[in-house]
């Protein structure tokens, strides 16, 4: 189904973005009547997405090279490219509420941050983890520690970003890929998608405090904005597992799909919370799930192997490029 969702069911956000990995571009959505608003070039193999805070601007992170493409939320028109390290294949993207970009760079075994992104002269700072397959990056509240998700060494790494200490890692799980940090900074979680399994971790000291049974292949988790919950997307079975944060237990699970075919991975919830959004690769859908219920509304056409998420609030409007 697509098309507006019932007047009930509307959405309360301005936009939805998507990157589309398969032909390098990002499409806007707007929430409203589900139409395709916007559809502007990014780079080769765009994989994840990230607003600027005040919502104007857009960060694309380009995984097959070493840039970040910025671009204006309002019309995807190009504003700025920002260029790492030789072959960083930067993935993981944060826009943080400081300003700060940080990216994790797979190809460099490190994160890039990137400050004052949208001056003529951003500076720019790597920091190695020492771990292969950095995917995933979270940012704590302060933006003083980040934390890696990283594929190939199965584990998680805590980054002091004030150069104290060195990296420190632990073993997570086979296909350690999605990763998430709670708003007050307490729980860090991450997916171990071969062994659908789902770990809390000290985000100190990276002591692993439960394991929970996930639905079939969790590539990615994330914190709902009230943090009784996280969920995970469970690419092999079409499902999203609810996790309570108190108990760490799964409290229920949603039937998206239902199954492999659709390929659905990234995950969003809306800041009310209300809705969350499953990036649906094969079906080039973005499929709006109404949290409470878990019940489907609507399918929205994400374009071509859509894959990264952002969401934008009603009221914003982007700047003109320069």
């Amino acid at each position: 189904m697509s098309g507006p969702a019932p007047d009930s069911d509307r959405a309360p956000f301005r936009s939805l973005f998507v990157a589309n990995k398969t032909v390098g571009s990002v499409t806007r959505i707007d929430l409203a009547d589900g139409t395709v608003a916007s559809r502007g070039s990014a780079c080769r193999t765009p994989h994840e997405l990230a607003l600027s805070p005040g919502g104007q601007h857009l960060a694309v992170g380009c995984y097959d090279g070493r840039t970040i493409a910025i671009l204006n939320a309002a019309d995807l028109s190009p504003v700025a490219t920002i260029v790492l390290g030789e072959g960083a294949r930067p993935h993981g993207i944060v826009w943080h509420p400081k300003g700060e970009i940080f990216a994790s760079a797979e190809g460099r075994r490190s994160i890039f941050r990137v400050r004052d992104p949208l001056s003529s002269a951003p500076q720019i700072d790597e920091f190695p983890t020492g771990e292969t397959g950095s995917h995933m990056v979270v940012i704590s509240p302060a933006a003083d520690v980040a934390w890696t998700a990283n594929l190939g060494s199965q584990s998680v790494t805590r980054i002091d970003l004030g150069g104290g200490s060195p990296p420190r890692s632990v073993k997570t799980g086979q296909g350690t890929e999605g990763i998430v940090l709670s708003a007050d900074g307490r729980r860090l979680w991450a997916s171990a998608r071969e062994e659908d399994r789902l770990v809390e971790l000290d985000p100190e000291t990276l002591a692993i405090r439960r394991s929970v049974t996930t639905g079939r292949f969790p590539l990615r988790v994330v914190e709902h904005p009230s943090g009784r919950w996280v969920v995970t997307s469970n690419l092999t079975d079409g499902t999203v597992s609810v996790v309570d944060t108190a108990t760490g237990t799964v409290e229920r699970t949603i039937t998206v799909s239902g199954g492999a075919a659709s390929a659905q991975v990234t995950l969003l919830f809306d800041p009310s919370g209300t809705r969350l959004y499953a990036a649906e690769t094969q079906t080039d859908t973005i499929a709006e799930i109404d949290f409470a219920s878990g019940r489907v509304l609507r399918r929205l056409a994400g374009g071509p192997g859509g894959d990264g998420l952002a969401i934008q609030a009603a009221g914003i409007t982007g700047t003109a490029a320069r």
